[in-house]
């Protein structure tokens, strides 16, 4: 099990380092005159990924589970993938990616990196690593429940972001309404 703590670990460290760069672009936002949609759904989204987390380390030692090389493995490819997409994201929106809704009026949506094929990559993410991470060493209830819960918050924030967005697109130079 230790290898898998360490894995976590390093999740968690990721974690901290995301909540870094969202405080950083959260002020260049906030600077720009951005705003914050949905803060009343953030607080369950932050319980449900401490949640993940903690699951994953427990569920496994309180039920002793095995790690099963065919079913770890190929996980811990999936999380490393999906690890890889995140930081693209991070890359891709620059100074505007948060792990907030916080939207600068008047900007363009970005359409580079991985927004060239996904609307919503970053929540691919998400949803994959939500699997993923718990089945590295068989923590299938924590995948299940979190993949449950997690459809859930997606759906309101997804619609939450996709509102804020829409809202705040630049209009035509002509002054017409897109």
């Amino acid at each position: 099990m230790t290898p898998y703590t360490v894995l976590i670990l390093l999740v968690v460290a990721e974690r901290f380092a995301e909540l870094s760069v969202a405080r950083r672009n959260g002020a260049w936002s906030r600077a720009r005159g951005g705003r914050e949609h949905g803060a009343g759904h953030y607080p369950a989204m932050v319980a449900l990924h401490t949640a993940l987390l903690l699951g994953c380390l427990v569920e496994p030692w309180a039920a002793g589970r095995p790690f099963l090389p065919l079913l770890g493995w190929p996980a811990l490819v999936l999380v490393v993938a999906a690890q890889g997409l995140r930081w693209w994201c991070i890359s891709a929106l620059g100074p505007r990616w948060n792990t907030r809704v916080l939207i600068v009026p008047g900007l363009a949506l970005v359409s580079r990196g991985p927004y060239r094929y996904l609307r919503h990559p970053n929540y691919l993410a998400v949803v994959v690593e939500g699997v993923a991470l718990p089945l590295v060493h068989t923590a299938w209830v924590t995948a299940l429940g979190f993949s449950l819960l997690n459809a859930a918050l997606l759906t309101v924030r997804i619609r939450c972001e996709d509102d804020a967005l829409a809202g705040a697109r630049p209009v035509p130079a002509s002054g017409a309404a897109a």
